[in-house]
């Protein structure tokens, strides 16, 4: 009987631990309740009683549960369905210098795809005052000509009052997930920093272009932009 016959009669031993099995039992029973963030769920003892296992087994899983962000335990009410924290999830395991260079090109490129997205959010939602502060922020900065890496301070300031500007709670909470990563990446050796001969649209003149509110044209150049860093990235 060759290997592939024994799988089909022999099934795998699961070799998950009782607490990853109670942990997943839970998120599908949340899932077939159909529970949302307030809902409370069922009581220590009485998830054990219902699940055969220990309520030390239980209150492990529950534990994992609330560092994923998906319950909380509310002083005399009990505990209840949370809406988690994606952001504030990540950035738990979000640390550059642990993170391998693959995962921190990736991550540095995920920002680069988000900033070109934007856009429109951007254009829509920018008034006039935040279109001047914009302004303020580069006002002093020297634009690049051709062949210069921004200033990573300007590039943090700016960017930063971008995703301000798109009201978007969740885009914000993954630019301060993604400023560590970008600081180390900009000050690293994953990116090619020699030149290569193009020239990129400025900052200052990313005010401009979102001065005419034309959603297209502030893509472009956000994309024009942003390529100061898509040619180092990908040139050899």
């Amino acid at each position: 009987m060759n290997l592939d016959d024994l799988k089909s009669v022999i099934p795998a031993i699961d070799t998950r631990s009782l607490v990853d099995k109670v942990e997943m039992n839970l998120i599908d029973f949340f899932i077939q309740k159909e529970l949302s963030p307030g809902d409370l769920i069922p009581k220590e003892l009485e998830l054990a009683n219902v699940m055969g296992v220990s309520r030390t087994v239980i209150r492990e899983s529950l534990n994992r549960l609330k560092t994923m962000g998906l319950i909380e335990s509310i002083k005399h009410k009990g505990t209840v369905i949370k809406s988690p924290d994606l952001s504030g999830i990540l950035q738990k395991s979000m640390i550059p210098n642990i993170l391998d260079h693959s995962t921190l090109k990736d991550i540095f490129e995920m920002r680069l795809v988000i900033e070109v997205g934007m856009a429109d959010l951007v254009v829509e939602r920018a008034t006039d005052r935040e279109i001047e502060e914009l302004s303020g922020i580069v006002k002093n900065e020297i634009s690049p000509s051709d062949d210069i890496l921004f200033d990573v301070e300007y590039e943090i300031s700016f960017h930063g009052k971008l995703y301000e500007i798109t009201e978007n709670e969740t885009l914000k909470g993954f630019q301060q997930l993604l400023l560590p990563v970008f600081s180390y990446v900009y000050s690293s050796d994953l990116i090619n920093k020699h030149p290569i001969n193009k020239r990129y649209v400025s900052h200052k003149e990313l005010v401009e272009i979102l001065r005419k509110r034309d959603a297209d044209q502030f893509r472009l150049a956000m994309r024009k932009h942003l390529e100061n860093h898509f040619a180092r990235l990908f040139s050899k």
